[in-house]
């Protein structure tokens, strides 16, 4: 036997000597170092929160301003020449690239084989759009939701010459063909319009309710569209999914001549807009929602601001609930 396990072996034995000769005083032993042991660990666990609250103050200010609408330029600005103190956790953040996912706005694509860039293909300093460009990979399914768009918080405005703050559907293709979105299930749902239009649309299934406008016209046609599910397998990309964020304009669109646009579930989900239409447009959909939307500008029944025109088909249509009321665009915030 060596000396180490000569070593461990006298120790062990000397151990249970002292708790056969005192049991009691074996255990209080054995109870101040299991109490050493939990203080030290309730120690490092209080002083890894504090670090932890520490970094999250430092990079506060950059986050509020962002959450005020401010481009992450502008925010980084702001924060230096305020003299905010600004650590390693700050700078991280400000310097890290625009995000889909973070809320950034730019120009993304769905362009990778089993993945969806997360990093826009392209962005103009000052243009504060949220655009995703479809060619011919599809997306498994892309989810914008809880935020606010156009003029409804300050120093918001429309791109020049744009009229739709939401803009949704295939595109005119000067010297092209022209091209359609095709969606399996698109939802747009509690959310805030001037007015929203739904034109050129083919749906299997069409349901409208719960909907109130200052002012409706509800005319879909009879149609014969099949059902549609759009996949892609390993070949289509991932999800796309934002929550949170403040554009000028949102817009999908499909701007290559001859090549729809592909989307598993598009789901728009409690925007809040002012300052231009919500529009849905050159749409081939399994099942369409319109759900609980508040739409209007105030200005009477008369003019309509909820529209679905008779350029849309459904082979299924349910239209329930929808009701006239007044209501006025939002305050800027």
């Amino acid at each position: 036997m060596g000396d180490f396990s000569l070593g461990i072996f006298t120790s062990l034995q000397f151990l249970w000597w002292d708790f056969k000769a005192s049991p009691v005083r074996s255990y209080n032993k054995v109870k101040l170092w299991r109490d050493k042991l939990l203080a030290t660990v309730e120690y490092l666990q209080n002083e890894s929160a504090k670090w932890k609250a520490l970094f999250t103050t430092l990079k506060a200010p950059y986050t509020f301003l962002r959450a005020c609408g401010l481009n992450p330029q502008m925010a980084a600005t702001f924060l230096f020449a305020g003299s905010v103190a600004t650590t390693g956790v700050v700078a991280a953040e400000v310097m890290e690239g625009r995000s889909f996912s973070r809320g950034d706005s730019g120009n993304y694509a769905a362009s990778l084989v089993g993945g969806v860039l997360d990093v826009p293909t392209s962005y103009e300093e000052g243009d504060n759009t949220l655009m995703i460009s479809l060619g011919n990979t599809p997306v498994r399914e892309i989810t914008i939701e809880n935020v606010s768009v156009g003029t409804v918080f300050t120093g918001s405005a429309l791109p020049s010459g744009e009229q739709n703050v939401v803009d949704i559907g295939g595109n005119v293709v000067t010297g092209g063909t022209n091209t359609r979105l095709e969606v399996g299930h698109l939802i747009f749902e509690n959310s805030r319009c001037k007015k929203l239009e739904l034109i050129d649309v083919n749906a299997h299934t069409i349901k409208i309710i719960g909907n109130a406008s200052d002012g409706q016209s509800i005319a879909p046609s009879p149609g014969t569209a099949r059902m549609l599910a759009i996949g892609g397998g390993h070949h289509q990309a991932e999800s796309m999914i934002t929550s949170g964020g403040t554009y000028d304009r949102i817009q999908i669109q499909a701007p290559t001549s001859a090549v729809n646009g592909r989307i598993g579930t598009l789901r728009l989900t409690n925007l809040y807009t002012k300052g231009g239409i919500c529009a849905l447009y050159k749409l081939t959909i399994g099942t369409l929602e319109i759900l609980t939307n508040e739409v209007g500008e105030g200005n009477g029944f008369a003019t309509k601001e909820f529209v679905v025109a008779t350029s849309v088909t459904g082979a299924n249509i349910t239209i329930t609930d929808n009701v006239e009321v007044s209501i006025a665009e939002p305050a800027t915030q």
